[in-house]
């Protein structure tokens, strides 16, 4: 970091600073995520100017060569890393199979990260780190979309008269996932219904997350069964 800026590299470090976290908030908009363009730009804008302000306090007029160093102008930056933790916390929303909005955090701490870069003036290392984001962000997003991933959710299923068995409603929900676990059963002489009651556990491709394994499916088109619920 140069212990003297004038205000022409000032405005490039602003100008790269703005164009690099408009295209990472442009990526996040596309994708629908909560932290867009506007949050990528101002969480990177106000690291650069952080990184700025610190540029600018540190002068070496009237002093020693190494008396700068005394001045702990680095809190200011520390400080900025530390705050964008709460409003990345703030995008991360959880929900009973998972936590979704980590990525976004995780975008929003790198772009501070990329500020601080801009802001010191590590211009090169600023414009990698960014293609490099971008690249994550986009290629690997298609790669995880083909990845095998662990799922699981809670099957209930509503029994009547003339509904195939326990046994068989098991072993066709065993063929159809890796896991089958807190089997439960309950019986309701007042409803002539059988309250049946499952967790389960699969792999699929996080593009077919949404749909509900066929042999699973297939459930709800049998006789007798009068209710299916299904919650993932």
């Amino acid at each position: 970091m140069p212990l003297t800026i004038g205000w022409e590299q000032i405005a490039v470090r602003l100008a790269m600073a703005t164009i690099a976290s408009l295209a990472i908030g442009y990526n996040r908009d596309e994708h629908g995520r909560p932290a867009g363009m506007r949050t990528t730009m101002l969480v990177t804008l106000a690291a650069t100017l952080a990184m700025l302000q610190v540029n600018l306090s540190i002068t070496l007029s009237g002093k020693s060569p190494t008396s700068f160093v005394q001045l702990d102008f680095m809190r200011l930056p520390l400080g900025i890393l530390s705050g964008i933790g709460f409003i990345g916390a703030g995008a991360i929303i959880r929900k009973s199979n998972g936590n979704i909005g980590v990525t976004t955090a995780a975008t929003l701490w790198f772009s501070t990260v990329l500020g601080l870069l801009f802001g010191a003036g590590y211009l090169v290392l600023a414009v990698v780190a960014t293609v490099l984001a971008l690249l994550i962000l986009t290629t690997l997003k298609h790669l995880e979309d083909i990845m095998p991933r662990a799922h699981r959710a809670a099957l209930t299923l509503d029994l009547a008269e003339g509904a195939p068995t326990e046994e068989e409603i098991r072993r066709r929900i065993a063929a159809s996932v890796q896991e089958v676990e807190n089997w439960m059963v309950q019986y309701r002489p007042a409803d002539k219904l059988i309250l049946l009651r499952c967790e389960m556990h699969w792999q699929a491709r996080r593009r077919d997350a949404a749909r509900i394994p066929a042999g699973v499916a297939e459930l709800r088109h049998l006789p007798g069964v009068a209710g299916f619920h299904w919650n993932q």
